[in-house]
């Protein structure tokens, strides 16, 4: 188990996500002249299981197809900063106790290094505390105390604003949102952020993102026969009469269908590095984030020196020794140049 590298990771620059070092064959010597990429992986068997014991030799990363010298690894606990934004739309109020009770599970499972912010989404997005605490107690509080009421779903807008407070943190930054719908925010204006966007953000600035998608009835009958006008009431809670995001509501006659999460939300995970977990009932809420937290506290740190910083987007490749293993990782980053360089 190697711990030095939590020296280095907290060296992690904000804009890149690139940290400077010697190689780890000694306690790190700090050269301003160079920059290391920085990784870190989640390693899993055929079973889905955490593999938390492999060694430097088990890893192998391309950098735009070409193989790299690793220069940095660890497999101890690496701190996490984090914000947690939550889904307050009109569609999750029935579970925003459960919502509640697993973010709450997620708290709990902090270690002492961690830092936290927690944040909801609806009519507006707010994020609590004013700075990033490893106080659990007080993260409690605000979970139990200083959540929003229903409202529309401004997914994106959300997950924009949390990479907005993590830019000034060091080491390994992390959004962690929960929806159980689409995209919505409701507010008609032109500055709303689309995925694209804010993918695009959360790859250059090296911030992971872990989504937890609730699937859910939308409130929309079945297909009816083109004669079947009867049975449609007003808009209901699912609906715009809830601002979840969810369609129009307060249909009867035939059954609601069930609406996936935002499609974003695997994407911008699997893009970043983080992961992302479908559920089909909120029962499972508190599980799910329980074992994203799990996931954090066992993700590999790896880093390696380009051999250019040509202020391109960078494809990244991780390999494993072990044909049943996979590890997950960001999929690019961006080489930006060394202040002065050209």
């Amino acid at each position: 188990m190697c711990r030095t590298f939590s020296r280095v990771a907290a060296l992690i620059t904000a804009s890149v996500g690139v940290v400077m070092a010697a190689p780890q064959t000694q306690p790190p010597a700090f050269v301003a002249a160079t920059r290391t990429v920085a990784l870190y992986a989640t390693v899993t068997n055929a079973r889905g299981r955490l593999v938390p014991d492999l060694s430097r030799d088990d890893f192998v990363i391309d950098d735009n197809g070409k193989r790299q010298t690793l220069t940095l690894f660890a497999n101890d606990i690496q701190p996490i900063t984090l914000v947690m934004l939550l889904d307050r739309s009109g569609s999750m109020k029935p579970n925003f106790d459960l919502e509640e009770q697993a973010a709450e599970a997620f708290v709990r499972e902090m270690l002492p290094a961690d830092k936290a912010r927690v944040g909801s989404f609806a009519k507006s997005i707010q994020v609590d505390p004013p700075d990033f605490t490893s106080d659990r107690d007080a993260l409690l509080k605000i979970l139990r105390n200083e959540l929003q009421e229903d409202g529309p779903t401004p997914l994106w807008n959300a997950v924009n604003t949390g990479i907005d407070k993590l830019l000034v943190e060091q080491g390994r930054r992390v959004v962690l949102v929960f929806t159980d719908g689409v995209d919505m925010p409701m507010n008609f204006s032109n500055r709303n952020k689309s995925l694209k966007d804010v993918m695009k953000r959360a790859e250059e600035e090296n911030v992971m993102v872990y989504a937890i998608g609730l699937a859910g009835q939308n409130g929309m009958p079945g297909p009816v026969g083109r004669g079947d006008r009867g049975g449609r009431g007003g808009m209901g809670p699912g609906a715009f009469g809830g601002l979840g995001g969810r369609g129009l509501g307060g249909y009867s006659g035939s059954q609601p269908q069930m609406e996936k999460p935002d499609e974003g939300l695997p994407k911008i995970a699997a893009a970043t590095g983080g992961g992302y977990f479908e559920l089909t009932s909120p029962r499972d809420l508190a599980a799910t984030f329980a074992k994203v937290a799990d996931e954090l506290h066992h993700q590999y740190a790896l880093g390696f020196t380009p051999e250019r910083l040509d202020g391109k987007m960078h494809e990244l490749t991780i390999h494993l020794s072990k044909p049943d293993l996979s590890a997950r990782a960001r999929k690019r980053y961006l080489a930006s140049k060394l202040p002065g360089g050209s």
